[in-house]
């Protein structure tokens, strides 16, 4: 089996194209590595793929689930590793791509789930919001509130009444990481950029069409994009209001990406060259090529 790709890296570095671009010269299939492209009906939000954007490559595990349906990390493992499985038995290649660690880790590795076991990295929450969480269940000691890992973890175990374990530093298949990183001006501000794009591309109708469903969907309520919409719909804050919360929510979720994907792969980066992204293209695909050679 030739190396699976894995593209990763913060919201709006380019990781889409990088990979549709990749796929063309690998004649590989794409699988999907975001929490919410998931969903059905979560488009502008999720920063979907369009299907122009895929130019007719294979996309795989996007607009699998409809809103209201929960869908875990122990169900994205079952599914990617199906897709990995019969894409290459078409001899195809496979390139993995999303911001999405904890997903991609558990396809990846060997993280063992119990099945209706619920897994949730809690993307939504403060580390100190995820310890008042513990604290729910009366349970002490409480990890420290920098260690964000730890707390997870724990509050995962107890809302499941049960232990998780894996072996999540044996990695069940060959992989490239590859990471695509720029300096933190340019990313903040590539990030307040798309956040305004998409609510010109119509971000607020889309919520709109789906603001009967609030109630009952989980990702609605947690994922970035969509659950600061609850109280704009409730008339509570006015959209101006939910712009910034949504660009400072998006900033803080990418410094959390930067550490998770440094820490938890032996992850390949590449300084993203925005005006001439042809030459990034070209750059990973040499790299990838010298390390097959």
């Amino acid at each position: 089996m030739k190396d699976i790709i894995v593209i990763v890296g913060p919201t709006g570095v380019g990781k889409t194209k990088l990979s549709v671009e990749l796929a063309k010269k690998l004649d590989a299939e794409i699988i999907n590595g975001d929490s919410v492209s998931i969903y059905q009906d979560l488009n502008i939000g999720s920063a979907k793929p369009t299907i122009e954007e895929r130019e007719n490559i294979p996309h795989h595990l996007v607009d699998i689930r409809k809103v209201v349906e929960d869908y875990s990390v122990f169900d994205y493992q079952k599914d990617a590793r199906k897709a990995i499985e019969e894409i290459e038995k078409r001899g195809k290649r496979i390139i993995i791509v999303g911001g999405t660690g904890l997903y991609i880790k558990a396809a990846l590795f060997d993280y063992q789930f119990t099945e209706g076991t619920t897994y949730h990295t809690y993307e939504d929450l403060s580390n100190k919001e995820i310890q008042e969480k513990i604290r729910e269940y009366s349970y002490t000691p409480i990890p420290a509130e920098n260690n964000r890992k730890r707390l997870v973890r724990l509050l995962n175990k107890l809302e499941n009444e049960e232990t998780i374990t894996n072996n999540k530093d044996v990695c069940l298949y060959p992989i490239q990481v590859i990471g695509l990183t720029t300096t933190r001006e340019i990313l903040y501000n590539r990030i307040n950029q798309r956040v305004e794009k998409m609510i010109e591309n119509g971000l607020v109708n889309e919520i709109e069409s789906l603001k009967e469903y609030y109630p009952s969907s989980r990702i609605l309520n947690s994922g970035i994009g969509y659950k600061e919409f609850k109280d704009y719909l409730l008339e509570k804050k006015t959209l101006k209001e939910v712009i910034e919360e949504i660009q400072k929510n998006s900033r803080r979720f990418a410094k959390r990406q930067y550490t998770f994907f440094n820490h938890q792969f032996q992850t390949n980066w590449f300084d993203v060259d925005f005006d001439h992204f042809e030459n990034t293209i070209e750059e990973v695909y040499q790299f990838i090529q010298k390390k097959e050679s």
